[in-house]
């Protein structure tokens, strides 16, 4: 799918995705969750890139779910086309072989730090105002806010966000765990790509395998990572080349037990 408002350019082994919806400071609507799920399937489907930044375009990265978007949904319409669509996008996010590094440039809020938490690295400016203000508006955090958060920062510093409506700064989210980096106004995209830079000089394979066990080691979907690990192990196996082989042929298999 096509969405002008997620925008994907390459340099070298590096993918930035930026969210360009500046006038509504980068906020969501399903068309532009179609295009993000389109987006990781084309950056990933690139063998040549070994990093992803993603980004905001204008002063925020992004304020999360539009509320023009879902606010007269039906209830059976938000849960599943909004919420539980938008969960899968930004896991299939999360999820992706490379690395992501989130360049926060604005303000992120709401739907907008969950975007930042699939990242595996946050980079954000001095500026920046990161916090869960769903529970204002009578919601709750879906697209993963009580869930991977918490997994990745810790249950009291989501509590102070959802429960106390905490606001915190780019040093205090520093502090809290919430991003790894603080950059100076302007220059995060700068810091975001030496930190890609330094990325891509690693294996790329032990990058992925190493993503994967990090994953499974703090509970994030140990399934699919276990799934995923086991798999890439079997094909680089001589039984599997010959199991396949043997299928082709219409012949028993003669299995060694050969890695």
């Amino acid at each position: 799918m096509s969405d002008e408002r997620i925008r994907i350019e390459v340099e070298d082994a590096i993918a930035i995705l930026t969210v360009a919806r500046p006038d509504k400071l980068n906020a969501f609507d399903i068309d532009m969750l179609k295009a993000l799920s389109a987006a990781c399937d084309t950056v990933e489907a690139d063998a040549n890139i070994r990093v992803v930044i993603l980004t905001g375009e204008g002063k925020a990265f992004s304020a999360g779910g539009d509320i023009k978007a879902w606010g007269a949904m039906s209830p059976n319409e938000f849960g599943h086309q909004w919420v539980r669509f938008g969960h899968r996008v930004f896991e299939r996010l999360a999820t992706l072989r490379m690395p992501v590094i989130a360049a926060i440039n604005g303000h992120t809020l709401g739907g907008g730090l969950e975007l930042a938490a699939a990242a595996d690295i946050r980079i954000a400016e001095i500026q920046v105002k990161i916090g869960l203000p769903e529970t204002s508006l009578g919601m709750v955090p879906g697209w993963s806010g009580t869930q991977r958060l918490v997994k990745r920062f810790g249950a009291q510093v989501v509590r102070r966000m959802v429960l106390g409506g905490e606001m915190f700064s780019a040093d205090e989210a520093r502090h809290l765990g919430l991003i790894d980096a603080v950059a100076g106004t302007g220059t995060v995209m700068s810091m975001a790509r030496d930190y890609a830079h330094r990325i891509a000089k690693r294996g790329p394979a032990a990058l992925e395998i190493c993503k994967l066990m990090i994953a499974s080691a703090n509970g994030e979907d140990n399934g699919t990572a276990v799934e995923a690990l086991g798999s890439i192990l079997a094909a680089k196996t001589g039984d599997m080349k010959e199991g396949v082989a043997a299928f082709t042929d219409k012949r028993p298999a003669e299995f060694k037990g050969e890695w």
